[in-house]
């Protein structure tokens, strides 16, 4: 599990990098990446190219591992993401990725699902739920 768990924070540490330090060693060449608001990228080209592309307009500034659970070929992994884009929007949410291990132990399959930090109570002031305006950030 410890492999694994070194795995994912290698992958973490090349985003707060902004260092390719051995995509492939990470991803099986035909992986797949989803990401929580819905891109996805099918093999390893792809997710490099992803990788360098996307640093290029922005920076991630902590994607902080929480906890990790461990189930036969797979893994969870709680984090903290916040990134920082060039035309100076920033964004952050908590997540998790739910990743698929092939038998050589690289990641087969990646699914980010995140969650919005602007949270809030909607019973707080009576039992009619008070909702905030405007779209929800759904991901």
């Amino acid at each position: 599990m410890s492999e694994r768990e070194d795995k994912l924070r290698r992958w973490f540490a090349m985003w707060l990098n902004q260092t390719d330090a051995g995509i492939e060693s990470l991803f099986a060449p035909d992986a797949v990446y989803i990401e929580s608001w819905g891109p996805e990228y099918h093999g390893l080209p792809a997710i490099r190219h992803w990788f360098s592309e996307w640093n290029s307009r922005g920076r991630v500034v902590a994607w902080d591992i929480q906890q990790f659970f461990h189930k036969d070929n797979q893994t969870v992994v709680e984090w903290y993401f916040r990134d920082a884009m060039d035309d100076g929007r920033v964004e952050e949410f908590d997540g998790l990725s739910l990743v698929a291990w092939n038998g050589a132990g690289q990641i087969a399959r990646l699914q980010e699902f995140g969650c919005n930090l602007n949270r809030y109570d909607p019973y707080a002031n009576g039992p009619i739920p008070q909702f905030r305006d405007g779209k929800a950030a759904w991901f």
